[in-house]
């Protein structure tokens, strides 16, 4: 969808879920990553389920995420959140993120 839509952007927050024991340590190395690059090097490695690097900061973004999450009555992931702030969990077919984002759906 990127090559046929440059004007949609999808902007990535880490919502680790709690039925997920190891996902907000994850989550974290992830955010903590030290180079641009890393961090969706190493959210790629977790889709892969291969082990990523332990990385500690004192960030607090991931449990901001996850209060975001919860006032906005998000459960479960992915979950997209359109510019007329329609929400929708679960995935979708690049066609119909395209109608949404268009006013069509």
């Amino acid at each position: 969808m990127v090559g046929e839509r440059k004007d949609i952007s999808f902007f990535i927050k880490l919502f680790p879920l709690a039925i997920h024991k190891e996902a907000y340590g994850k989550a974290k190395s992830i955010i903590c990553a030290a180079s641009d690059s890393e961090p969706m090097r190493l959210l790629e490695m977790t889709f892969e389920k291969k082990a990523i690097p332990r990385n500690e900061c004192a960030t607090k973004e991931i449990d901001a995420t996850i209060q975001q999450a919860q006032s906005l009555g998000i459960t479960g992931t992915p979950t997209l959140i359109f510019p007329d702030g329609r929400m929708h969990s679960g995935t979708l077919p690049s066609g119909k993120i395209i109608e949404y984002v268009d006013g069509r759906e």
